[in-house]
Formats: C-alpha cells, structure tokens, sequence
C-alpha cells in the first residue's frame, strides 16, 4: 500500500501539467455531460488507449511500432509497459476535440460529430506527439520512442491515423451508451482544446524548433478558419460570412 501511495504521489508531481488538464477536463466536463457520463467517459476513454498503446507497443497496430523506455518506472505508476498518465491523457484530448466538433456542427451526435472530432483529435497530436518524442529536451524526458522514426518530425504517419480511429472509437462508443447527449455548453471544453495547444506550442518554441512551430500554427491557423466556415455552412443562420462579404461590397 505505501508503495502505492508513493507511485500516486510521484505520477501527481512528475505530470502537474497533465494534472492540471485532467482536473480541468473533470470539472468542465461534469458540468456539460454530468458526473455519471464523465465518469463513464473517462474510464471507457482511457480502456480504448491503453489498448492501442499496449498492441502498438508490440504490433505496432494502430499508431505504429513504439515503444517506452521505462525512464520513470518507480517514478509513476505503469500498467503493463505503458504509463498510466499517458493513457488517461485520451479522455480530455477526446472530450476537449468533441466539445468543438459540437460547436462547429451545431450538435452533439451522429457521424458528422464523431468524424469532426476524431480529426480535431488527430490535429492536436500533430503538435503533440513531435514535441513528446523531443522529451529529452524539456522536462517531460525521453520517455518512448519510434524505432524507425517517421516521416513528419520523427513520428509516422500511422500515428495520426491511429489518432484518428481512436478518437472516433471514444467518442462513438461513449454516445452509443451515453443516451441523450450533452447538457451544458462546449465552450470550456474548446477552451481546454486550445490551452493545450498553446501550452504545446510554447515548449515546442522552447526547446528550439521553429519548423515545427511554425508548421504546428500554421496547421490550426487552417483549421479554426475551416471549422469557421463550416459552422457558417450548417448554421447559415448565423450569417458567420457577413463580414467578409460586406467587405468584398466595398471594395466593388
């Protein structure tokens, strides 16, 4: 029990930056779907994760062959060979990427949703996992590692992929069991969304990586301007496109 206690304490102080996005995400998400379906969430999120990363860790299927060096054994708690902060991570990444799928859309279910925020999810790793395999170089430390490298800044491109289907697997499986959708708002989960991007962003600039940084805003720059427009399209009512075409009149 004391060495239990110990790993606790030692995941809690060597992540307090997931720390603060997990309590973030709970309080939030309490609030939008209720303890109960946060519960569920985030119980049935981290399942699916830890499944990926354990068969990619030996099979490589779905985000490619990694594997973990097992720096921080002792340190934090582990399950099987994968850390469990690192799992539990997919349920505020899944949960904040479909709080903006909801709000681009208009709604809270069906396959529009579920595809909208599988993707979101797979765009947040695209600065995510480049920086994580950087680890030595900042403080979260050389933790894993793709044998073969890959293709965009040392990650393959099978882990985005693998993002992907993840993301869509979470949030699919959870309205499936969920019943009525969400009651509060998306807002605070977007927010959460884009405080981890920036948070990732920063120590990508940090630790010297100006292609990357730049690629990684230029990619959501590209992104926030495509969710715009979409949520113009299928909500003409609110006329998001009134701007720029008062513009264009004026310039005539």
């Amino acid at each position: 029990m004391a060495e239990a206690i110990r790993l606790a304490v030692g995941t809690v102080t060597l992540r307090p930056y997931v720390v603060c996005f997990l309590v973030f995400y709970l309080y939030v998400a309490s609030r939008d779907l209720g303890w109960r379906r946060t519960g569920a969430l985030t119980l049935y999120g981290w399942t699916i994760a830890f499944l990926a990363e354990f068969a990619s860790t030996r099979i490589g299927v779905p985000f490619g062959l990694y594997h973990y060096t097992g720096s921080t054994i002792g340190q934090e708690l582990y399950v099987a060979n994968v850390p469990f902060f690192d799992s539990l991570s997919f349920t505020f990444l899944a949960y904040t990427s479909f709080s903006l799928a909801r709000w681009t859309l208009g709604s809270s279910r069906g396959v529009a949703v579920i595809a909208l925020a599988g993707v979101l999810m797979m765009l947040l790793d695209m600065v995510i996992d480049p920086l994580a395999v950087r680890g030595d170089r900042w403080f979260l430390g050389r933790i894993f590692y793709y044998p073969e490298g890959g293709f965009y800044f040392g990650v393959p491109l099978s882990n985005f992929l693998g993002w992907t289907i993840v993301g869509w697997v979470i949030i699919a499986g959870y309205l499936a069991v969920a019943g009525k959708g969400p009651q509060g708002r998306p807002g605070p989960g977007i927010a959460l969304y884009y405080a981890i991007l920036v948070f990732n962003l920063v120590m990508t600039g940090w630790i010297g990586e100006p292609l990357l940084l730049l690629c990684g805003i230029l990619l959501h720059l590209g992104a926030v301007l495509l969710l715009w427009l979409a949520r113009g399209l299928v909500r003409p009512g609110l006329n998001l496109g009134a701007p720029v075409l008062n513009l264009w009149h004026k310039s005539s």
